[in-house]
């Protein structure tokens, strides 16, 4: 098996060591495409009023000047040409990617190009505290990762599918087991906009968010996590909703 690891932590990150360290427990086949610098946040975007930078470190190794999405494309339409990855891991990431947070993420987006070019993908992220300064346990995913990924790529899934595992915040022992979630929903707004003053006087902000716990849904990778279990959610690229599709549809009929 051919595996393709890219992040949106950026080339140094810590959790793209551990993903490289999962992957190397499943084939000795790795290659590293990943983003050059931090874009954390960048979502499914793409870079086009810009060259792309590629930077080869060294063999199966490569930084771009890009986002995650530039990753997988630079990977699989030039790095990995002839030879295309059998699965795309993006992450390890630095923090969880839960509920409304699957639509900003980086990490996500890795893994959604993957499945957007018909490569089974898998987005993995740590989860760590609600302490700004805490350290996070790689070890959980570390020791976790390979067994979960080897199950689902035994038991497959569909092309326009990727899947979204988030390890809990806690000692590989303490695992409760794995659970197949839905993707939840924050019942309270954790965005906050830091205003400074720069040295000429003027003001600029920081976008960041405040760690809330809430109280989510059973059966959300949410509720998951908070009980120490690792979530897997399988998501779709397609995102019509047919429900208010089909009622449209009849309300728009002539």
């Amino acid at each position: 098996m051919r595996i393709l690891i890219t992040n949106d932590d950026g080339i140094h990150a810590p959790g793209l060591g551990v993903a490289e360290r999962i992957a190397r427990a499943l084939t000795d086949d790795v290659w590293v495409v990943a983003p050059e610098s931090e874009q954390s946040g960048a979502s499914h975007s793409l870079t086009l009023a810009l060259p792309l930078r590629l930077r080869e470190i060294d063999q199966r190794h490569f930084a771009v000047s890009g986002t995650p999405t530039d990753c997988v494309m630079m990977a699989c339409a030039h790095v990995m040409k002839d030879n295309a990855p059998d699965l795309i891991l993006s992450g390890v990431n630095r923090g969880s990617n839960l509920a409304d947070d699957v639509t900003y993420s980086g990490t996500i987006a890795g893994a959604m190009e993957g499945c957007a070019l018909g490569i089974p993908s898998i987005a993995l992220s740590q989860s760590y505290g609600f302490d700004a300064r805490a350290q996070i346990n790689w070890e959980c995913g570390a020791a976790h990762g390979p067994t979960v990924i080897r199950r689902l790529v035994k038991i497959g899934w569909p092309a326009d599918v990727l899947m979204n595992v988030n390890f809990p915040d806690c000692e590989p022992k303490d695992v409760k087991g794995v659970e197949i979630t839905m993707q939840g929903k924050r019942d309270l707004q954790t965005a906050a906009l830091d205003r400074r003053i720069d040295a000429r006087g003027f003001p600029y902000f920081w976008i960041g968010f405040k760690r809330v716990r809430s109280n989510p849904q059973e059966g959300t990778d949410l509720r998951a996590i908070y009980e120490k279990r690792i979530s897997v959610t399988p998501l779709h690229l397609n995102l019509t909703e047919r429900t208010v599709m089909e009622r449209l549809r009849r309300e728009f009929s002539p």
